[in-house]
């Protein structure tokens, strides 16, 4: 339970499973996490719960990820019941993103009787999990599922809303008792290398956006058209590099390769990933990275020039720093480059809220136990207040805002069991 950042009562829910009460260990795991056929699917489980697990130290851990994406699905799939709510109390809150940290933060305080309104810039709800996780590895309708759901326990949801431009924070804080902010980290970083603005060069952002949720992949069908190519790099080797040099293999190109300037060890995906990766015939080149990106007569993408490496001391991250080869200069030809590097926060709000405390890095802010910014009734989590993490950390972050929430507009003194390590 240690390693689950939303305390998911994972001994007593695997009990529960062993006495085949499938609908009750959903109901369980419901108590803590609003998200489990979600997180039973992306969690990187292994370093978290499962690296915990005591088993583990002779053996394979207990297969806790699997296990919680089982009874969510059972649930769903038998039609689970909604919880007896309380009793409204009154108070509203608005919560601006509905990705991980946005919606765990309205379930939970929809569950105590507040009012919640969550407001979206896109036309779909969801965030990351719909416009960039690929539905091979998370299903949209599962998605859509969690959310409905959600709208049961009386959660309000206002799409193609951009607080920022339609409404600052300041606006909202008028109209209610406290805001959330759970805007993600969208903002796509770019290499600094000539031919980074050819065309045929995405950002996964863009990539996996056009192909999730704006439905390139039925072009014409759909009018948002997305290169499909022969041969495509992918630069970088986390979990998004993954998913878009899979996808691009999905939409039919005979090569796909992730470059990566480290070696297979410090690639910051998740084992799983990569082995799925490796199965279906990604090809890897590790040790390398661009020098530039090669473009034709026309402007367009034809080819890659990139360095070898080798790995050296440790650098201030703590892995082996990655020097260059002179002359090892070689040539991949291709038609399309991913850049899959990284995001950042998103700015909008930032910049729309100039007495909102943000870092040099442009995060919100927050202190990390409650939530807090430095403006009073604002609170944020995820990936806006600590840079791009993972989908369980956001909801974590939700999880807690909403208790702090709960006790501000109520009323109730914090312990100091709220605020301590």
């Amino acid at each position: 339970v240690k390693g689950c950042p939303v305390e998911v009562p994972i001994r007593d829910f695997i009990k529960l499973i062993t006495e085949y009460k499938f609908m009750e260990a959903a109901a369980l795991i419901k108590t803590k996490n609003s998200l489990p056929a979600v997180t039973g699917r992306v969690c990187p489980q292994e370093t978290q719960c499962e690296a915990r697990c005591t088993l583990g130290r002779r053996y394979q851990p207990v297969a806790i990820g699997n296990l919680e994406r089982f009874v969510a699905d059972y649930a769903r799939e038998h039609g689970e019941e909604i919880p007896e709510l309380p009793p409204k109390t009154g108070k509203k809150v608005a919560i601006v993103g509905s990705g991980p940290a946005g919606l765990t933060c309205a379930g939970d305080l929809a569950l105590l009787g507040h009012e919640v309104v969550v407001y979206e810039a896109l036309h779909k709800p969801g965030g990351v999990l719909v416009y960039g996780i690929p539905e091979f590895r998370l299903p949209k309708d599962i998605v859509q599922y969690e959310i409905d759901y959600l709208k049961k326990l009386g959660v309000k949801i206002h799409l193609n809303f951009i607080v920022g431009r339609n409404k600052t924070i300041d606006e909202l804080l008028e109209e209610y008792d406290a805001v959330f902010i759970g805007t993600g980290a969208g903002a796509p970083r770019l290499l600094n290398i000539p031919g980074i603005n050819l065309v045929n060069v995405y950002s996964a952002n863009e990539y996996l956006t056009r192909v999730n949720l704006l439905k390139g992949y039925k072009f014409p069908e759909y009018k948002t058209p997305i290169k499909r190519a022969k041969t495509v790099v992918v630069i970088g080797a986390g979990n998004v590099a993954m998913d878009s040099a899979r996808t691009a293999k999905r939409l039919g190109a005979e090569k796909s390769i992730i470059i990566y300037r480290r070696s297979r060890k410090e690639c910051p995906a998740r084992a799983e990933e990569v082995h799925h990766a490796e199965e279906e015939g990604i090809e890897f080149r590790f040790l390398t990275n661009p020098v530039r990106i090669i473009g034709d007569e026309l402007g367009k993408v034809k080819a890659i020039e990139c360095l070898k490496y080798e790995l050296g001391e440790p650098d201030e991250s703590g892995r082996a720093r990655p020097i260059p080869i002179p002359g090892s200069e070689h040539i991949i030809e291709c038609e399309l480059v991913i850049v899959a590097i990284g995001n950042n926060p998103n700015p909008i709000i930032p910049s729309t809220t100039p007495d909102l405390e943000v870092s040099k890095w442009g995060t919100i802010v927050t202190d990390l136990k409650t939530g807090k910014t430095s403006k009073d009734r604002v609170y944020a989590g995820g990936d806006i207040a600590t840079g791009a993490a993972t989908v369980i950390a956001a909801m974590g972050a939700g999880k807690r805002a909403a208790k702090t929430i709960h006790k501000q507009i109520m009323g109730i003194e914090e312990t100091e069991e709220d605020t301590s390590a």
